[in-house]
């Protein structure tokens, strides 16, 4: 009895209000500050990579803290719209189409990965373009800190209850207060320790010890694979939006189409990144 008392202790969600505080009808909710935090200390961490001569080739134009500083504006904006829309398209148009001021609710339903990607891809070729500097090697120092992002959204994604993961009984599931009665797998958390920190590290160290920023696109290239693979791994545990279901197979989801492409682009970045030294 009392180890199974403590294993159904173990399963309770921790007792988290999403809404951190509420002045009036304005809160201050953790999957907000989760995005402020993530794009601050990516912002501090890509200051210090390009202030860091080291890193860098000797040769050709580079990138200044400025233009860091500068990008920051742009990179928000990409993420937060690219992100939104891409919900919208890829998991909620329906739901969209038939009440559009459901766009605007970005706390119901919440963000996509992939959206968020392709809209800061976006801020990045143009912003490059505008400023003169190697498309690709910015491409590298904003996935070298995307994980960050990640790893405090996924954090946020779990206060929230959502995202969560398949029915188990392994001992560190969680009984979610919208995911009914039994334990699952919290997905949010093996994403925010695959996606964020593991990551993280691993770029890290291609980037002071493999020199990797030397060759652009090495690091992105590793990203997106690292991303994509991790992604597909966890979709197997992870419960598929229910608005979606499975696509085939009773297995297959959207996040691990959307990841198929991301893959392939990411290999070529890498194969090809010798050549762009």
């Amino acid at each position: 009895m009392e180890h199974t008392a403590t294993l159904l202790s173990l399963m309770a969600f921790p007792d988290i209000d999403p809404v951190i505080f509420a002045i009036g009808p304005v809160q201050v909710r953790w999957y907000g500050l989760a995005y402020v935090v993530g794009i601050l200390l990516g912002w501090q961490y890509a200051r210090r990579l390009v202030a860091n001569d080291s890193l860098w080739p000797q040769s050709g134009p580079r990138m200044t803290q400025l233009d860091i500083d500068d990008f920051l504006i742009w990179a928000t904006v990409g993420i937060v719209a690219g992100g939104r829309i891409g919900y919208i398209l890829f998991y909620d148009f329906a739901s969209v189409a038939a009440n559009p001021m459901r766009a605007l609710e970005i706390w119901n339903g919440g963000m996509s990965f992939h959206g968020g990607l392709l809209g800061t891809l976006v801020a990045m070729i143009l912003f490059a373009r505008s400023r003169g500097i190697p498309v690709f090697s910015l491409f590298d120092i904003v996935c070298a800190v995307v994980p960050v992002g990640l790893f405090f959204g996924r954090l946020a994604n779990f206060i929230n209850s959502e995202l969560w993961g398949k029915l188990t009984d392994v001992p560190w599931a969680f009984v979610f207060p919208t995911g009914g009665p039994f334990p699952r797998h919290p997905t949010q958390l093996y994403e925010a320790a695959l996606e964020g920190l593991l990551l993280l590290a691993v770029l890290a160290w291609l980037i002071y010890r493999r020199k990797a920023l030397s060759q652009p696109g090495l690091v992105a290239g590793c990203f997106v694979i690292g991303y994509a693979l991790s992604r597909i791994f966890i979709e197997f545990f992870r419960e598929p939006d229910v608005q979606i279901g499975y696509l085939a197979g009773g297995w297959l989801t959207m996040g691990m189409v959307l990841s198929l492409p991301m893959l392939a682009v990411g290999i070529w970045a890498v194969a090809t990144a010798r050549s762009r030294a």
